[in-house]
């Protein structure tokens, strides 16, 4: 139950607000959010006598706040009073890393500086966004070839250049003078390729740990002891889901201490199912396999453990043999459809391993494990032989740290096979498996995947059940009016008391804006028809000497790019096209041209209805050429399609439309961002006004006024 203590300094902080900001206008909206986010948390359940509670999402609320409602505010106010009263850390999770540099950046000092809150933060980011100075001095003084006669960069997919080279020592010296912090995000000196930063960035296989003799400068280490002592910590769904994963408190603080503010949260089911997907290349885990012995060479050589690194060598072997025979079968195969990319898939039908391969994939994936637990042994020998004094503890410690790439492998390889090889029971969706053939310049490679099609019950048992709260925000969270989604997406179902909150928008939208559906006659479906009568129209829509900004969104690149090519030659000057510069370069160049009394236009697709703020006469017209349906094409969907509708389901109703919805609803609102602002929003789709759908999509958007 929420005190009247914290009531009353959520109040005071608010109207300190209030009265310190010129203009400010309390919402009902946002006061409805401060008072849910205090509420939910205020419901949490203590931990006594060291035993859990059996949470069943008392504590936990799903909170749709339109723009222009302060959410952000709302609960970072909020939260931050009920976890300084509770003994919690608060941590505040985006999708983007844009809302995490706001959140950090902007809205924390503006609460700091005009509430009187007094807060700490810190901006969190997974361990291998962070270098790790040990790997990095054993490279840069070539200590691994020199001494011990073993490059462990010949586990890498390539060998550095001399460009790489000078590039690390070029990281070595300004880190070593301290110019340049550690943090990959923060370097300087140009773009890090992702295959030069892996061979000297932290991770948790690689990590020695207490005992690294640079641990009193290692960037992670200094990043987690800051986090212990600041009130909020702002992280992204990507750390917090690695985090879970690991069984949570690695990185982040343990869930049962932590109020979670989950913003962006209609990205976490997909974040989550990638977080738990994983994949080899077949070539590339051959190579591995192959060079494996000297690696377990150098062990014995340092440790005496022989027997050992040769019954480690012999699992590796064993594995080496079933994926060379995995090579010989698919070699053989005719099930990879033709593709005219190079490359095809394989998908394997509601997740279940063909019959006549059950044995071989059984038997690839016991061999895995066996090599995985000799790799682990391996681990366990040269950290028992770091603690031994008698033993050459550098060339341990370098060995050790090196060591983790073997670790790394050696654990996906079997996770992947451990997944290729489960079963799921029927009434539970199933796993997503298959294979990619690629082709390229005479190379031939086989890809294994496996993923989940729904991470729900991952979320359930590793965040819902062990947090002590947790708001779940976005500005769209419901599907078609709904929330039934989002729930079912995250388990959220599954846990009767969670609530969930739908707020008002602030925009009076009928007054401030227009819906306009034109009479097309080509249906979407006729791509070459409707992609005619949107060039067509594109020039009565667009009046090109109004200088106000105006944006159409496509749903398919190809129907874009096609469409700015045999537009009048007259609006080809104002056309700025995603692709052609970065997004920011776009932006500023759309913001001048409005500026200096000119039109300006933008083509976007899909990942421009999301995030894109143009206020003002930035953006008076958005068009969307067609409804955003999604293709059910990929391995992931397609497996759950399948799944639904062996369960009687319609796949079409059941997830193409609420995703459509949901994606639609973030394209017009990119219209109306403030009080302020107008427009129009037209949609060159009339399947919204004749198929029985989209009434639905329609009663989902704001009410607009309809022309």
């Amino acid at each position: 139950m929420l005190t009247e203590l914290e009531k009353e300094a959520i109040r005071v902080l608010y109207r300190n607000l209030s009265e310190n900001l010129e203009g400010f206008r309390p919402r009902r909206s946002q006061r409805e959010m401060l008072a849910a986010v205090a509420q939910t948390f205020a419901r949490s359940l203590e931990i006594e006598n060291d035993i859990a509670p059996n949470r069943n999402g008392e504590s936990i609320s799903l909170i749709e706040g339109p723009t222009g409602v302060g959410k952000s505010l709302a609960y970072l106010l909020s939260g931050s009073v009920l976890a300084q009263s509770r003994n919690k850390k608060l941590v505040v999770s985006s999708a983007t890393v844009a809302l995490q540099e706001q959140l950090v950046y902007r809205d924390l000092p503006f609460l700091a500086e005009n509430s009187g809150l007094e807060i700490t933060f810190a901006l969190a980011k997974g361990r291998g966004r962070y270098l790790c100075p040990y790997r990095l001095y054993q490279i840069t003084q070539n200590m691994v070839q020199g001494e011990l006669g073993f490059d462990y960069q010949m586990l890498m997919k390539r060998k550095l250049d001399n460009d790489d080279r000078k590039t690390i020592h070029k990281i070595a010296e300004e880190f070593a003078e301290r110019r340049f912090d550690g943090d990959r995000d923060n370097w300087k000196g140009g773009m890090l390729s992702d295959d030069l930063w892996i061979r000297i960035n932290n991770d948790r296989h690689s990590c020695l740990k207490n005992v690294c003799p640079n641990r009193s400068e290692c960037p992670f280490f200094l990043f987690r002891d800051a986090i212990e002592n600041v009130d909020i910590i702002v992280a992204n769904h990507d750390l917090l889901l690695s985090d879970i994963a690991m069984g949570g408190g690695v990185i982040l603080p343990a869930p049962e201490n932590c109020f979670y503010c989950i913003d962006e949260a209609h990205h976490l089911p997909d974040k989550a199912i990638s977080q738990f997907a994983c994949e080899h290349s077949l070539n590339d885990a051959r190579v591995f396999l192959e060079r494996f012995p000297q690696v377990s060479d150098k062990v014995a050589q340092l440790t005496g453990k022989v027997e050992i690194a040769n019954l480690a060598d012999e699992t590796a072997g064993n594995l080496l043999q079933h994926l060379r025979s995995w090579e010989t079968i698919l070699g053989q195969s005719d099930c990879f459809p033709p593709s005219a990319y190079g490359d095809s898939i394989w998908l394997w039908q509601n997740g279940e391993c063909p019959n006549n391969l059950r044995e071989q994939v059984a038997n690839t994936a016991k061999s895995a494990a066996a090599f995985n637990h000799q790799v682990n042994q391996l681990t366990e020998i040269l950290s028992q032989a770091r603690r031994d004094k008698n033993n050459n503890s550098s060339l341990i410690d370098q060995l050790s740290a090196e060591f983790g790439i073997v670790s790394m492998r050696s654990e996906n390889i079997m996770s992947v096979w451990d997944l290729l090889n489960s079963e799921t029971e029927p009434n539970i969706p199933p796993l997503a498996k298959w294979l990619t053939h690629i082709q390229s310049d005479n190379k031939r490679d086989y890809i294994f995947n496996a993923s989940l099609v729904s991470a729900s019950s991952q979320l359930i048992d590793k965040l819902w059940k062990k947090a002590a709260g947790a708001v779940l925000t976005s500005a769209t969270l419901r599907a078609v009016g709904s929330f039934n989604m989002i729930l079912e997406q995250t388990g959220l179902n599954t846990l009767p008391e969670t609530k969930t909150v739908a707020l008002d928008s602030p925009f009076n939208f009928a007054k401030q804006a227009e819906l306009y559906i034109p009479p097309l006659k080509a249906n979407p479906k006729d791509s070459e028809a409707h992609t005619q009568e949107i060039i067509n129209w594109l020039p009565k829509l667009i009046d090109e000497k109004h200088a106000v900004g105006t944006l159409v969104l496509f749903s398919s690149r190809k129907q874009m790019e096609e469409v700015a090519l045999k537009l009048p030659e007259n609006y080809q000057t104002y056309l700025l096209i995603q692709g052609d510069r970065s997004k920011q370069q776009l932006i500023k160049e759309h913001n001048l041209a409005i500026s200096e009394g000119r039109a300006s236009i933008i083509f976007g697709l899909d990942s421009f209805a999301e995030g894109l703020d143009l206020p003002g006469e930035a953006c008076v017209h958005v068009i969307i050429a067609k409804l955003p349906f999604a293709m059910p094409d990929d391995p992931v969907d397609k497996t759950l399609s399948e799944w639904i509708k062996q369960q009687g389901g319609n796949p079409f109703m059941q997830l193409s439309i609420p995703v459509a919805s949901i994606k639609l609803t973030q394209a017009v609102g990119r219209l109306i961002r403030t009080e302020n602002d107008y427009g129009r929003v037209t949609i060159l789709d009339t399947r919204i006004i004749t198929a029985r759908y989209g009434k639905n999509l329609l009663d989902a958007l704001p009410a607009f006024r309809r022309i």
